[in-house]
């Protein structure tokens, strides 16, 4: 062994090889809940004062996995978990059991292309080449779950590409989606954490018609850019008609909420290929770095 070796070698053993000291000892005192090993003890971890170490946890496990990974940026995308892909849309509509429910699905069946404009976007995006230094910039990123998000995931795949998904942890458990990177495949307990993650990756967003959830979404990456607490990055819109439906931006300005320029924030688009032009110019004319 070279004297450089011997002196880099960890003077300590890992925790890993650590905890296995000791297994077979069993008394009435190594059996109690007080001997367990802090970082091994759930019911301890789990405990309400506890909370500022699981925020830690949840920011660092996905924080260190995608710097191994080589992941410098990603490519965001929001949506409906609600709306189909083509192939199921006339399924949903034959399956609704009143007017009312057939109506809805029919609405939802109505915006199924978005599925295949964000697959498409999404395979645009996965094949933005590594960089010299092997960095990753534009992976696909969604919500995990299924929908737009699947699209997303799904248009990364088609291309061979690392997909990310950040899946949340609901009363009714939502599974990710079949395309996402099983090394990538992350799950959050709190809503805050996986919304940082969203954002401190961020180059780039897509966002489709959606519910509460991609207006949560939405409207605070705005007011982060709108507030100088994020740099500016290109906000795509999809759906004008259902947007304008459903929220007045000019209305926000009219009334003096909002100024008209931050309406600048947005992107009003319809095709992958529009999409990509945006934030290939934005990025073009130098208005941010990708990394």
């Amino acid at each position: 062994m070279s004297e450089r070796e011997s002196v880099e070698k960890p003077r300590f053993r890992p925790a890993k090889q650590e905890v296995k000291v000791h297994e077979e000892i069993h008394t009435p005192q190594t059996a109690s809940a007080a001997y367990r090993l802090a970082f091994q003890d759930d019911e301890f971890l789990l405990r309400d004062d506890l909370r500022p170490v699981r925020f830690q946890l949840e920011l660092l496990k996905p924080e260190l996995l995608l710097d191994e990974a080589r992941i410098a940026s990603t490519f965001v995308f929001y949506g409906s978990a609600r709306i189909p892909s083509p192939e199921e849309a006339q399924a949903r509509i034959d399956a609704a059991t009143d007017e009312a429910g057939r109506k809805v699905a029919e609405r939802l069946a109505a915006k199924s292309h978005y599925y295949e404009v964000a697959r498409e976007l999404a395979r645009i995006s996965a094949q933005y080449p590594v960089s010299a230094d092997g960095m990753r910039n534009f992976v696909v990123c969604s919500g995990g779950g299924p929908s737009i998000m699947e699209a997303a995931n799904r248009g990364a795949a088609d291309v061979g590409a690392k997909t990310v998904g950040m899946n949340i942890l609901l009363p009714h458990e939502q599974a990710p989606n079949r395309y996402v990177t099983p090394e990538l495949s992350f799950r959050f307990h709190y809503f805050a954490l996986r919304k940082m993650h969203f954002t401190l990756r961020a180059r780039a967003l897509a966002v489709f018609p959606g519910g509460f959830g991609t207006f949560d979404e939405l409207f605070e990456l705005l007011t982060l850019i709108q507030t100088g607490k994020m740099k500016r990055i290109p906000v795509l819109l999809y759906g004008r008609d259902f947007w304008h439906k459903v929220v007045n931006f000019e209305a926000l300005a009219d009334e003096g909420v909002i100024g008209h320029q931050d309406l600048d924030l947005i992107s009003w688009v319809e095709t992958a290929e529009d999409g990509w032009n945006v934030v290939e110019r934005f990025y073009a004319e130098g208005e941010a770095d990708i990394d």
